[in-house]
């Protein structure tokens, strides 16, 4: 006759085993489970180097790829064709051309969106996938990312955003002070009072950016120009009554920028808080090889005789007061230029240009105590030879000439 006391003990022992197992288990799956973004990138656009978004977007991909528990999807050259391309998406990114053949307001696509933001899904969108006609998107986009460029009210020059300052923000995290050049649009359409909304990226135009004369249509606007010395919000984060989560950032204009370090980290920073993940104290941390951002560019053609200057330089500058060797870094898209320097005035970030071999990139810096604008202009001698003039604001001015490292 069998004793059931005698199994007693190895019974409970069982089940708390199996307990363990599923509670275990369950943890495990949690930590496991990846957040997908799906990044949707738009068909090829302006010259060389501007509106990258194929090749931008594939940079963006790259840098998530670092980012444990992350999945992302890249859509190419336009709206995906696949019916099931947002399916279990935790957040979307858009990177396209907008305004009136904007992808997402095409044929259903609105509505397409409307339910996945009714989930939850997050939205964000770059450049000029923030423009969308105000009676066909700009209801939607006030209420899934809280703003949109409106035609004839916003403005879109190109200008050098000096951004000093951050809220404190998931999206702002590890994010430094810099400036670049870029078509920065400003005057956004917002939502009325700002409701909800939280400027991420705010700098102030020059009297002559609000002139407008690069934006277009052409400026001056009188509305814009009437603003003068009021701070602008360039990227904007919402939260949404239906718990999902939206931005807009208005850069992304020249290609060359994503190599910029605080100019990448911001929006990575974004997609992670889009998809409801913890944002890195010092935000999210990526590094590429030079030659990354030179990859997988349309198809543009590009100037003629012009030498691509991406990659490391040592400089020799000789002044009256001496001699220096700085060193710096180019990575170049179409005419577009940026880099970071090293030297006697410490460490900068800059961005500048390259047309029919003319070079020309400026930055800032403070020596004994004296703000200066150091502005370097010169001429490609050869794939591995640069040469010109450089001015120290005030200070002085000098000749440089630079080699190729790697």
């Amino acid at each position: 006759m069998w004793n059931q006391n005698l199994f007693t003990p190895m019974k409970s022992a069982l089940h708390r085993l199996s307990v363990c197992l599923v509670v275990f288990g369950t943890t495990f799956n949690a930590v496991a489970a990846e957040k997908k973004i799906v990044i949707v990138a738009g068909r090829p656009s302006h010259g060389p180097g501007d509106h990258e978004h194929n090749a931008g977007c594939l940079v963006l991909q790259k840098c998530l790829d670092q980012v444990p528990g992350v999945k992302t999807a890249v859509y190419s050259n336009g709206w995906p064709k696949e019916a099931n391309a947002f399916d279990g998406a935790d957040a979307i990114f858009l990177f396209m051309d907008g305004g009136g053949g904007h992808p997402a307001i095409q044929s259903d696509r609105l509505k397409t969106l409307g339910e996945l933001m009714r989930k939850g899904v997050g939205l964000g969108c770059a450049h000029y996938a923030v423009e969308v006609p105000k009676d066909k998107g700009g209801p939607e986009f006030l209420d899934w990312i809280g703003g949109y460029y409106e035609t004839a009210f916003s403005t879109n020059p190109h200008w050098d955003a000096d951004i000093k300052d951050f809220p404190k923000h998931p999206i702002t995290r590890g994010v430094k002070p810099f400036k670049i050049r870029d078509e920065w649009y400003f005057n956004m359409r917002f939502r009325p009072e700002m409701k909800g909304v939280t400027p991420i990226l705010v700098a102030k135009p020059t009297d002559e950016t609000r002139q407008g004369r690069t934006a277009s249509p052409r400026g001056p606007y009188p509305h814009i120009v009437a603003a003068s010395g009021r701070s602008e919000t360039l990227m904007w984060a919402v939260e949404r009554a239906d718990g999902g989560r939206g931005f807009g950032f208005t850069g992304g204009h020249m290609h060359a920028n994503w190599a910029n370090a605080n100019f990448r980290k911001v929006v990575l920073n974004a997609l992670l808080w889009l998809a409801k993940m913890d944002v890195p104290a010092d935000g999210v941390q990526s590094t590429l090889p030079l030659d990354e951002f030179t990859k997988h560019l349309d198809p543009k053609g590009q100037p003629a005789a012009t030498t691509n200057i991406t990659g490391a330089w040592e400089f020799q500058v000789e002044t009256s007061g001496g001699t220096g060797t700085p060193s710096f870094t180019f990575v170049q898209a179409g005419p577009n230029v940026v880099g970071t320097y090293k030297g006697l005035f410490g460490e900068a970030e800059f961005s500048g240009s390259l047309r029919n071999q003319e070079l020309r990139f400026s930055f800032d810096v403070t020596f004994q105590d004296q703000a200066a604008a150091v502005t370097y202009t010169g001429k490609v001698e050869s794939a591995d030879s640069l040469k010109g003039t450089v001015r120290f604001g005030d200070i002085g001015e000098g000749t440089w000439t630079a080699k190729k490292v790697k």
